[in-house]
């Protein structure tokens, strides 16, 4: 039978990130004791566990048909290359992260800083094509790695790095300035041509994935209400398709509503259903979903 073949990171919070989406997706992985390779139990997908740089690569050659990568890495490798070799196939939700610049803590900045200085990066294609499109001269220093103390050994004037809670940048004195790319974790996959059956197996996995990341927010909201403030309740209720109205029994006027909210549900909307006329409102969490 044939079996899938999925390249995610081999450590670090993005392989714990990923491993756990595929858990909740209901497939039970068992690591082999090489640690380059884990296999599924109860799925036809074997893992390929390698660094995060060489993902799109795996992907891109056809070795692995699909893999789990920072669009910030993915992006970095597109620009490397003549044409695409990978597609994203969908947007995961977790590793967010933001690629920006950053400048000295006490200075007060504006692009026009950036013209004729060195810009110390991980990200130098990324960081040209922002550059460029800024209409900016500069020089990018590639580092692969303390890409934030380059100013203060002299080795550049500003930094293009990843930034998450922005601590590793404020600790070294600096301040994030820019964004060049709003990142998060996606599911690429092949643009070499894969069989029928290897397909199926794509759309399966994929299916799965949808539905988790599906109902990482959503909700199943019930709660009874007048029939005539139905309209003022579904435009509060947060990303809800058309919900479903049933009459209560013995109660005239009155209808029970029960709603799919595929955003996050505050206090403060509950509030305003409660004002709308809304009351026993329950809010559920959803354990599975199939789109």
């Amino acid at each position: 039978m044939s079996r899938l073949h999925l390249a995610i990171q081999k450590k670090g919070r993005l392989a714990d990130q990923s491993r756990d989406l595929l858990k909740q997706a209901g497939i039970k992985v068992q690591d082999t004791k090489t640690g380059l390779t884990a296999r599924a139990t109860n799925f036809p997908l074997d893992l390929m566990l390698v660094r995060d740089d060489d993902i799109p690569t795996f992907v891109g050659d056809g070795v692995c048909e699909l893999g789990i990568v920072g669009l910030n890495v993915l992006e970095e490798y597109r620009l490397g290359q003549d044409e695409d070799d990978v597609e994203i196939i969908a947007r995961l939700g977790f590793g967010r992260c933001k690629l920006m610049i950053a400048c000295p803590e006490s200075e007060a900045f504006d692009m026009s800083a950036l013209e004729g200085k060195r810009i110390a990066t991980s990200y130098p294609r990324m960081t040209r094509r922002f550059l460029a499109e800024s209409g900016i001269s500069a020089e990018t220093v590639t580092m692969q790695g303390a890409v934030e103390l380059a100013p203060r050994l002299g080795i550049a004037d500003y930094v293009c790095d990843l930034v998450s809670s922005g601590q590793t940048l404020e600790a070294n004195g600096l301040k994030p300035v820019e964004t060049v790319l709003e990142s998060e974790s996606v599911l690429v996959r092949t643009l070499k041509p894969i069989d029928g059956a290897m397909a199926e197996l794509v759309d399966a996995l994929k299916a799965r994935t949808d539905g988790v990341i599906a109902t990482s927010e959503s909700k199943y909201i019930v709660l009874n209400a007048p029939e005539n403030a139905l309209e003022d309740i579904t435009r509060i209720l947060p990303g809800a398709e058309a919900p479903t109205v049933m009459p209560l029994l013995g109660r005239q006027g009155q209808v029970a509503v029960q709603a799919v909210c595929q955003e996050s549900v505050f206090w403060e909307t509950l509030e305003q259903l409660k004002g709308a006329g809304a009351r026993d409102i329950l809010v559920m969490p959803i354990e599975k979903m199939m789109l």
